[in-house]
C-alpha cells in the first residue's frame, strides 16, 4: 500500500529533525563527550523514529479504512508492521 505523500509531511520532519540529532552524536563521539549525555541523546533519537513509524503505521491504517470501506483491510500485516516496532 502506498500512503500519500503530503499525508507524511509531518513524519518527514520528524526524520529530518532525527537525522540531525544521529549527526550530532557522531560529533558527540568524535569529541569524546560523556558517555550519558550520549546515550541521553541516543534515546531521544530512538524516541523519534519509533514515533515516526507509529505515524506512519496510523496514517496508513486510516487510509485503509477510508479507502476500503467495506472492511478488506489487510490486519494481519498491518499488525506484523505494527509488531515490527515493538
Amino acid at each position: 500500500m502506498r500512503i500519500d505523500q503530503n499525508e507524511l509531511i509531518g513524519v518527514l520532519k520528524r526524520l529530518k529533525r532525527a537525522q540531525g540529532q544521529l549527526g550530532g552524536i557522531i560529533k558527540m563521539i568524535e569529541d569524546g563527550r560523556d558517555c550519558t549525555e550520549i546515550v541521553t541523546q541516543m534515546a531521544a533519537v530512538s524516541k523519534a523514529l519509533d514515533r515516526a513509524g507509529f505515524a506512519v503505521i496510523a496514517t496508513g491504517l486510516k487510509q485503509c479504512l477510508t479507502e476500503s470501506p467495506d472492511g478488506s483491510v489487510d490486519t494481519t500485516s498491518l499488525e506484523k508492521l505494527f509488531l515490527s516496532l515493538a
